[in-house]
């Protein structure tokens, strides 16, 4: 008899929401986690300690900039970064102890160490003392999530040249920071330190910031950003970073290519956020036959099972966007999927968000992809310099964007720029789950005043006409 029905090897935001709807649903359950905690990269070294570093970074810079006009008189505030840093570690602590307690309370087993796929049903988990256990399981779940992308020539150690996990870590704010990247990891990491006190020139081999998203969007959020101070070098790349005592030579040139137009940068820290890559390695995947993509994803089905049955796959491992919440819903189908239930994912419907300040927001298509599919479609835009509550809160910058099919007035696309972004745009997910039309949002009574009256707006600018534009 199996040890399990399930075994999860990783317990990220996938591989922990899975195994606790599995638990939920009645299934015996058993996790693998190499970390000596739960939470995966996410809560560890990610999404969480950012944010609490993103929040922290912003009351900072309101106190210096913004308080006295609101008519609160309280002198130049003071940096306490031990203290700033202190609060990520307890909101680390408090969330990577929330999961122990799931998992005692759903009576999930864990085992902390490596885990290794040895054939359809087993897995070898070997400790940090290097001793081994051997574990059955009906069915296997990969959610090893995804690791830092390199950069070729490049090395990282986490002082001078750091991964977002290294710039999470920093002991002081660097006088000059070049971030390599300008995706959604190096924006966030970046306009932290940017707004205590550091300069900061974001580097980009793109032709425009936040590569997939709306280009309206891109542009109209990278002349904020620079209203901000960051500084940008776009269609670039860079080719070496060189040390020089404490500070850093960073080589930049033409992302077409050209020695002949290379500059040379100096920098006191380099983030290197050109993106993620899958965990793959050490699983034993070659050795159990687990077919993997041309960028090394674990290639599934629709019902998340691998090439090899009773081995599946979730989250950062197989195709889509690395995104925390987009593993957690593949989790939580899975588990479903396992339990004779129909689980089940709308990829068309996964909103993303960039958490700076102003926030960026979007779920649904793009303007490109709608003109690329050679869909007729309108646009509906409303800007908050007109709405009230922002106007109240000094919180004027950008726009909300809902993007509809011109013959039917379905929303396809909303993209928002704004202060809370990221919780204005979840009534547009819920709008696109049902198949809702822009005039059913813009018929919604929404409360006055609140930003959300701008997704409306923006939604009557799509259907009919706004009324405050």
């Amino acid at each position: 008899m199996a040890d399990y029905d399930l075994l999860v090897i990783g317990t990220g935001p996938g591989g922990y929401v899975c195994a606790i709807k599995a638990a939920q649903l009645g299934l015996k359950v058993g996790v693998v986690e190499k970390r000596a905690t739960h939470g995966g990269t996410c809560l560890n070294i990610g999404c969480i300690p950012s944010k609490a570093l993103l929040h922290t970074s912003e009351l900072f810079e309101e106190a210096g900039h913004s308080f006295e006009d609101f008519g609160i008189k309280v002198g130049k505030p003071k940096l306490d970064l031990k203290s700033m840093m202190g609060h990520k570690q307890k909101t680390i602590d408090g969330n990577v102890g929330g999961i122990d307690y799931l998992f005692k309370k759903n009576k999930i087993t864990a085992h902390h160490g490596t885990g290794r796929i040895l054939s359809p049903g087993r897995v070898e988990v070997k400790a940090d003392d290097d001793s081994t256990t051997i574990l059955e399981a009906k069915s296997i779940v990969i959610a090893t999530g995804s690791d830092v992308a390199p950069l070729p020539g490049v090395e990282i150690d986490e002082k001078q040249v750091v991964s977002s996990t290294g710039a999470l870590e920093l002991d002081k704010v660097p006088g000059k920071l070049i971030v390599v990247g300008a995706g959604v990891i190096g924006l966030e990491l970046g306009s932290v330190w940017r707004r205590l006190g550091s300069e900061v020139v974001v580097v980009e081999f793109m032709d425009k910031i936040l590569g997939p998203m709306d280009a309206d969007v891109s542009r109209n959020f990278q002349r904020i950003l620079k209203k901000q101070g960051m500084t940008f070098h776009l269609s670039s790349k860079v080719t070496a970073v060189e040390k020089k005592g404490k500070q850093l030579a960073v080589t930049v040139e033409p992302a077409a290519g050209g020695e002949a137009a290379a500059e040379t940068l100096e920098a006191d820290v380099v983030l290197v956020a050109i993106g993620r890559r899958p965990v793959t390695a050490g699983l034993g995947l070659e050795e159990a036959g687990v077919a993997l993509d041309d960028r090394g994803r674990v290639k599934t089905d629709a019902h998340y099972q691998t090439n090899v049955p009773g081995i599946y796959a979730i989250g950062d491992v197989i195709a889509g966007p690395m995104l925390a919440h987009k593993a957690e819903d593949e989790g939580v189908a899975l588990a479903e999927i396992l339990a004779g239930q129909a689980g089940h994912v709308n990829y068309g419907v996964i909103p993303g968000v960039v958490y700076t300040s102003p926030e960026v927001a979007d779920v649904g298509k793009t303007e490109e992809q709608l003109k690329a599919e050679g869909i007729d479609y309108k646009v509906g835009k409303f800007a908050f310099m007109a709405n009230g509550r922002a106007k109240a809160m000094n919180h004027t910058e950008g726009f909300v964007k809902v993007l509809a099919d011109k013959e039917t007035d379905k929303v396809l696309g909303v993209h928002i720029i704004g202060h809370g972004a990221g919780e204005m745009i979840h009534e547009a997910a819920v709008l696109m789950e049902f198949g809702g039309s822009s005039e059913d949002l813009a018929r919604t009574c929404h409360a006055h005043p609140t930003m959300s009256e701008a997704v409306k707006e923006a939604a009557m600018a799509a259907f009919a006409k706004p009324i405050h534009a």
